[in-house]
């Protein structure tokens, strides 16, 4: 498919046809000012009921201030907000969901200790008989798709059953509006589409869905209008269906966005750099997941990806390859050397990076500034930050300038605090920092969690770039979408059990999803 450049999307004739829909939601003029940064310049926002609205926008566009504003998170400086005709003050969450605003967040706000029911309690201002809100819970998630146990522990559920505690909480609240933040980034695909399956027909029994995701294909797929920001301000509005990827991509970063490429030739694969030999771990906590037997062979040349729904063991497979939760010496190798109980700093003297799943707090300290960060990461890495004892706060500043500048950091000055970053910046900081190294083998969980169409192809190609440099990449990721467009070979983990990596080529969406739903499972016991 030809590419559609971004003077096409300008120049196209938008068809946006919602004369016959009856208007939920109306803001006007919406803004908010954080000091010196203005995050909605006069934001006009119309959602019809029964329609699934997308909101787009690159990292820091205002999406989530804007929403938060709906939601009675923030308060607008200036402009209005219509429900139904009526102007409102939407002084508070529960102001929101009085009106009948429901929100599904990215991040759930549950308790792990408890059960569904309870959980789901919590969140009611009248919830009544408990043993008669579970059958109200049983019935509801049952007619929409989406069954749930009232009486399961939530600890012990996988992250797309969760994410159905959270919808059946909002939709118990009987919600006109439903705001979903990236729904579907820790779900499988057969999860998603049965989670497309229940916003069409909430649509279709008239409630509104404002939709907020980088994925543009899902955008496409389902939503009905299209709402951009870019800057804090609406850019565009069109039909998605109407649209390609590309072209609301284009919209989105007002430019075109580089396409993800792999080359024509196959990589050149040689040695082996990293090693997993029957690696496993207890569970550290109750809440956290048991590594079982998971052996993988990670060569120069190649991205190797692993796939799975969030907590089926990602994270504490990425504490044991960095040095942070030890292990049998001989269950880690870099290089050929074991090192299963060697410190993380060890490992960076190897040539070895690592980019953690959590950016601020993890990956960065949110109080210290970029230059500091870069040091914590890089002071024995032969970079020449430290020498005699001494920090070199110059060249740790031209590093912070150097990747600024190459993955297109943004700041409001030089050499912030961490924490003053939005997301998107600080992942790209916090990824940029470590490719910056070139080093030999390269461990990322989660590379592109948060960010937007452009910085997500930025980062994509440089972790493809590092790989055909003759680097190890291994890549821990719950899109496949970047899985299918970097990834040389893949493997899934579920349950804290891996399987086989195979040839991408040979691998599909179906076959992908099926093993993180358990198939990887049975495969590793059966290895």
């Amino acid at each position: 498919m030809a590419e559609t450049t971004l003077s096409e999307v300008e120049n196209k004739t938008v068809r946006v046809d919602r004369a016959d829909k009856e208007t939920l939601l109306d803001a006007q003029g919406l803004t908010k000012r954080f000091g010196d940064i203005l995050a909605n310049d006069r934001v006009d926002l119309v959602i019809n009921k029964g329609e699934i609205h997308a909101l787009l926008g690159e990292n820091g566009a205002g999406k989530s201030t804007l929403v938060k504003m709906f939601y009675g998170s923030l308060d607008p400086d200036g402009g209005e907000i219509f429900w139904e005709g009526r102007k409102v003050s939407i002084g508070n969450p529960a102001a929101a969901r009085e009106l009948g605003i429901g929100m599904v967040f990215q991040h759930f706000s549950l308790f792990e200790a408890l059960n569904v029911v309870e959980n789901i309690a919590l969140a009611l201002p009248n919830p009544g008989n408990m043993s008669e809100l579970a059958s109200r819970i049983e019935t509801v998630s049952r007619d929409y798709g989406l069954p749930l146990n009232p009486d399961d522990i939530v600890a012990d559920l996988p992250v797309g059953i969760r994410q159905r505690i959270e919808i059946v909480r909002c939709l118990l609240q009987e919600p006109q509006l439903i705001i979903m933040d990236e729904p579907t980034s820790v779900l499988t695909p057969q999860e998603a589409d049965q989670l497309f399956q229940t916003l069409q027909r909430l649509a279709e029994e008239g409630c509104a869905v404002l939709y907020i995701s980088h994925r543009l294909e899902e955008v496409k797929r389902i939503c009905h209008h299209a709402t951009i920001l870019r800057h804090g301000q609406v850019v565009r509005e069109c039909d998605p269906t109407l649209e390609t990827p590309a072209s609301l991509a284009s919209m989105m970063v007002g430019a075109d966005v580089a396409s993800v490429s792999a080359g024509d030739q196959a990589p050149d694969i040689g040695e082996t750099r990293l090693t997993l030999q029957e690696l496993s771990a207890k569970a550290a906590t109750p809440f956290s997941t048991a590594l079982n037997g998971i052996s993988l062979e990670l060569r120069a040349g190649e991205v190797v990806a692993i796939a799975g729904v969030a907590g089926n063991g990602q994270g504490e497979l990425f504490d044991a390859i960095s040095g942070e939760m030890p292990v049998a010496p001989a269950m880690v190798h870099l290089d050929g050397k074991p090192c299963g109980n060697k410190n993380i700093t060890w490992r960076r003297k190897q040539n070895a990076a690592f980019v953690p799943e959590e950016r601020l707090g993890h990956g960065a300290v949110p109080g210290m500034k970029l230059s500091q960060n870069i040091v914590l990461t890089r002071h024995s890495t032969g970079d020449g930050l430290v020498g005699g004892g001494f920090v070199s706060n110059a060249k740790a500043a031209d590093l912070e300038k150097r990747i600024k500048q190459a993955y297109d950091v943004r700041m409001s000055h030089d050499d912030p605090e961490a924490r003053s970053l939005s997301g998107g910046n600080l992942q790209k900081f916090v990824v940029g920092r470590e490719l910056d190294r070139k080093p030999g083998i390269l461990v990322v969980n989660q590379p592109t969690w948060g960010v937007d169409a452009g910085a997500a192809a930025l980062i994509r190609q440089a972790l493809i770039d590092l790989a055909r440099s003759g680097s190890a990449v291994l890549v821990i990721s719950q899109d496949l979408d970047e899985i299918f467009e970097i990834a040389d070979k893949v493997a899934v983990i579920s349950r804290g059990y891996l399987s086989a990596a195979e040839p991408a080529a040979e691998m599909t969406r179906e076959r992908v999803g099926l093993l993180m739903a358990g198939g990887a499972e049975a495969q590793g016991e059966v290895a």
